[in-house]
């Protein structure tokens, strides 16, 4: 038996909220098959399985919130023995305790004494037999009736005025000036609780409805962003993410100016032979240069987790993504080393959709191995991030400037790009950094070559 649980989502994530189940007792599932989605400061977040087998039972209810290592499921291996199921414990029998009029004879079951009615109700006797005499042991007693509500609001006049019932599906009982008003105010009578005889509804009735409802505080306007993400708290998340990597992380940082001036021709050359729908963007060949130099770049691809680092032979890159609304997150494409530029294109257009609608999964929060950060076509110049942990990379692209760029023995107009680095100085250097954007600058330099 495998016990299926609540996983890490990043290392700032401490609880999450269980928001849906999409397997059940007794389904078959895969290594990882998407078996439910919960909630964090992140958003909503699929969580994919890696225990292949028989769904037993599920130990986490829809809203619960759970912290991380909790268990969620108990999966059962293909070929496991069915668990065995405990024998139920019988139930201790309680001492029954004796009424104190058992001792007088009276039967153990005999109704209780029935209190004296209230002395402002005339109708109902002062005093009630505990028994009567042809009442059989056991039978209860006749229900003793209560007071009637007393009516505040409408004056004597009004109360006393019969009411007569309303015709066939014209509603509940309601006086001729109860009707008046509430169609004045469009109000259902419906909603209207009666206080006159027989639960008719009076004109008070309907006044202090409306009373009610003016005095009722609006609503406080919904927070930014999409359902199931509340921005101060991602915010709040985002804070502790960066604050532990600026504690915990000896950072160290590089800047290289790239003439990006080939890749922007090759670009448009390209774009012009194709259809609007799969056309590329600079994004996708900024990406592509980063992942295939950081294949290069053992120091610099991989996670420092319980003290110790360990390189990744794949590259899943961790794609910053601004949400609407304010906020980032960075999930991974995963293996984005294996994927051809116009692959790469759509697994980023898919990536930025569904973390843009909460609809990632675990895996793509927690096995980035290198995050890139691009400024996109306008914006800031460059661009110095904080590594994410436990990665101990990231790659950051300024928006490309127009800018006199020394050409041969002459000075041309030129897209220029502000390529930067942050990186973790208890894994490589300087030198071993420089490297990474060096051979950045040369993949751009022969776009034909990503």
């Amino acid at each position: 038996m495998a016990v299926f649980k609540m996983p890490s989502l990043g290392a700032d994530m401490e609880t999450a909220k269980v928001v849906e189940w999409l397997v059940k007792p007794g389904d078959m599932v895969a290594h990882g098959q998407v078996v439910a989605v919960v909630e964090t400061q992140k958003g909503a977040i699929e969580i994919e399985c890696f225990e292949a087998g028989e769904v037993v039972r599920l130990d986490a209810k829809v809203g619960e919130t759970l912290p991380v290592g909790a268990p969620l499921a108990l999966i059962r291996a293909a070929g496991e023995a069915a668990p065995s199921k405990a024998k139920p414990r019988p139930a201790k029998a309680r001492p029954s305790k004796a009424p104190p009029d058992s001792a007088q004879g009276q039967p153990p079951d005999a109704p209780p004494e029935i209190p004296t009615p209230p002395p402002e109700v005339p109708e109902v006797p002062r005093e009630v037999p505990e028994q009567a005499p042809d009442e059989a042991p056991g039978t209860a007693p006749a229900e003793v009736p209560e007071p009637p509500p007393e009516v505040p609001g409408p004056t004597p006049p009004e109360v006393m005025r019969a009411v007569a019932p309303p015709p066939q599906g014209a509603g509940p009982p309601a006086s001729p000036a109860a009707r008046q008003r509430a169609a004045e105010a469009g109000v259902s009578l419906a909603a209207v609780v009666g206080t006159g005889p027989g639960g008719a509804t009076l004109l008070g009735d309907v006044e202090r409805h409306i009373g009610a409802a003016q005095a009722e505080p609006p609503a406080p306007p919904a927070r930014p962003g999409k359902q199931g993400l509340d921005m101060a708290e991602m915010r709040k998340a985002i804070a502790a993410a960066m604050v532990r990597s600026k504690r915990e992380i000896p950072h160290y940082y590089l800047s290289h100016q790239i003439d990006l001036q080939p890749a922007t021709d090759w670009l448009a050359a390209t774009n012009a032979r194709r259809q609007p729908e799969t056309r590329l963007l600079m994004g996708a060949l900024l990406l592509r240069a980063a992942v295939l130099a950081a294949t290069k770049s053992a120091d610099l691809n991989g996670q420092f987790t319980d003290g110790a680092y360990r390189p990744s032979q794949a590259v899943h890159a961790g794609l910053v993504v601004a949400l609407r609304g304010g906020g980032l997150i960075a999930p991974a494409i995963r293996d984005a080393e294996t994927l051809a530029l116009d692959a790469l294109m759509e697994a980023m257009r898919d990536i930025v959709a569904r973390a843009r609608n909460g609809r990632l999964r675990n895996s793509e929060l927690t096995e980035g191995t290198i995050t890139i950060s691009s400024m996109g076509e306008t914006g800031a110049e460059a661009l110095f991030g904080v590594i994410y942990p436990p990665q101990v990379a990231l790659v950051g692209f300024g928006a490309p400037q127009r800018r006199p760029w020394v050409v041969g023995d002459t000075v041309e107009p030129r897209m220029i790009l502000s390529a930067t680095l942050s990186a973790d100085h208890r894994i490589s250097d300087g030198r071993r950094g420089a490297r990474l954007l060096t051979e950045i600058e040369r993949l751009l330099k022969e776009p034909e070559s990503l």
